[in-house]
């Protein structure tokens, strides 16, 4: 984190107003690039493969088997539960808002000793999990698609489709067919590094 901040920092002349005004931002925003930092590191100590630009709001609600887990570029993942017991694969520019569940395990009710099942998850590049959706053992959400608030989600949605309600169905709303912008683009902790590319953060359907 720290690195891919550095690394991709903009450059003023040394002493100008520029270079004063963003290192000023930089060491307020301290405090939250080491606790992302710190997040990140106990996400790779148990396992997991998490790009070094992502955002992780809570990293103690992320659990389970995190060697399941992959996590891509400059995808934002707010106070969202992450169960992971199957493998999850989380793509890049993936924006998950705040109360969301991806569930990668269950219970098999028609045993007698109700034993756990799981089955993986995938959620690709631009993919918008919006508040409080839940993400069902073994689903695939396509490319661009949108997961509306609150929606249930036990089957495939494909790339760019808008799925909303419980239990979740595809709606005629379509997202874009290009798509060209990054959900961690307006967060302070990386503007006051680099200028703003992409959108804002997306607020919920």
């Amino acid at each position: 984190m720290i690195a891919f901040l550095w690394q991709n920092r903009d450059h003023f002349p040394v002493g100008s107003d520029a270079w004063i005004r963003a290192w000023c931002k930089r060491l307020i925003q301290l405090p939250q690039v080491l606790r992302q930092f710190l997040a990140h590191q106990k996400l790779r100590r148990m396992g997991a493969l998490v790009h070094e630009s992502a955002y992780l709001s809570d990293v103690n609600q992320i659990n389970g088997q995190l060697r399941l887990l992959e996590i891509g570029s400059e995808t934002f993942i707010g106070r969202s539960e992450l169960s992971v017991f199957a493998p999850v694969f989380i793509g890049s520019r993936v924006c998950i808002n705040d109360g969301a569940k991806v569930l990668s395990a269950s219970h098999d009710i028609r045993h007698e000793n109700w034993p756990r099942t799981a089955s993986s998850i995938r959620i690709e590049d631009y993919a918008w999990i919006a508040t409080n959706a839940i993400i069902l053992p073994g689903v695939t959400i396509g490319r661009g698609a949108v997961i509306g608030a609150g929606a249930v989600v036990s089957r495939d949605v494909p790339a760019g489709a808008v799925a909303t309600g419980n239990p979740a169905r595809i709606v005629p709303d379509r997202r874009a067919p290009q798509l060209d912008y990054s959900p961690t683009a307006s967060l302070a902790m990386f503007t006051a590094w680099r200028k703003m590319q992409g959108s804002n953060h997306p607020s919920p359907l």
